[in-house]
């Protein structure tokens, strides 16, 4: 009995050592984390731009367009808000001058912009020009005075309205006047006698419309634009060889509170959409 014990253990020895290796544990495996997986928890929610205003004074034969331009640059540039104050723009650069604070100044003419380049407002070189305009005689729709030709603005007992001297507008039409009383098919009086028909100088080109439009005046004298942005009145065209070219130039104040935003929305008007705007109202661009 002992001898078969000791005969079992050998074998059983050896069957211990033929049996399978036990399996080594297995070794640990590095998992680079994914984009996903290193995204927080939970987002902050987007926030709001800071609102900013800007301010912009521009002559008041831009009204039309540069409300347009305005909705567009706002839709361009989230939190801001475009203002606009209109006016004739030698009331504006007396506002200006008076401590208005403005971002831009758009006027329809050189000479004021000079004015506020003169009182150290507006540096030289950043005014530009921006778009030119024509002027063109406005009739009521109803024409009851029955003016037909240019000629007829000197005819006795007519009603006209004007923009003031000091006006752009009314400073060209008096050009015109001029260049129109050296043809002799007008005659060396005609100036004289327009403006003895004139019953109303306006501050700015939109009261003269207004007068039209509601039959305070037989016609009036103003922008191609405003014959555009009104066209339920009658016109008159106005001859090349007696119109003017207006330039319209524009520029950022000195002490412009935004003067990031002043730059861009002058970027915007010059740029190939804001010229497009400009056209659509009848004004001839200068842009690219």
């Amino acid at each position: 009995m002992k001898r078969l014990t000791l005969l079992v253990l050998p074998v059983m020895a050896l069957l211990v050592a033929c049996g399978p290796a036990a399996a080594a544990a297995p070794a640990p495996v590095t998992v680079a984390p994914t984009e996903t997986s290193m995204l927080p928890t939970s987002l902050a929610p987007t926030q709001a731009p800071e609102p900013r205003s800007l301010t912009v004074f521009a002559a008041a034969s831009l009204t039309d367009a540069f409300k347009e331009i305005g909705n567009n640059f706002e839709a361009a540039h989230p939190g801001v808000t475009v203002n606009f104050n209109f006016a004739g723009s030698q009331i504006l650069v007396t506002q200006i001058t008076q401590g208005a604070l403005a971002d831009v100044f758009a006027s329809a003419d050189h000479s004021h912009m000079d004015a506020l380049v003169s009182a150290g407002l507006v540096r030289a070189d950043t005014a530009k020009d921006f778009l030119t305009n024509q002027l063109v005689v406005i009739l009521p729709q109803n024409n009851p005075a029955n003016v037909q030709t240019l000629q007829d603005l000197a005819r006795p007992g007519l009603k006209i309205v004007l923009g003031d001297v000091t006006v752009p507008a009314g400073n060209y039409a008096r050009q015109v006047l001029d260049s129109m009383s050296k043809d002799p098919s007008y005659g060396a009086d005609f100036k004289t006698k327009v403006l003895a028909n004139v019953v109303s100088n306006e501050t700015d080109v939109k009261q003269v419309v207004a007068k039209v439009q509601l039959g305070e005046a037989d016609a009036g004298i103003v922008y191609i634009s405003d014959g555009i942005a009104a066209p339920q009145l009658m016109t008159i065209a106005i001859p090349a060889n007696f119109n003017v070219i207006a330039k319209y130039p524009i520029a950022p104040l000195i002490k412009a509170p935004q003067p990031q935003l002043a730059s861009e929305f002058i970027a915007y008007v010059l740029s190939p959409a804001g010229q497009a705007v400009l056209k659509k109202w009848g004004f001839t661009p200068v842009g690219p």
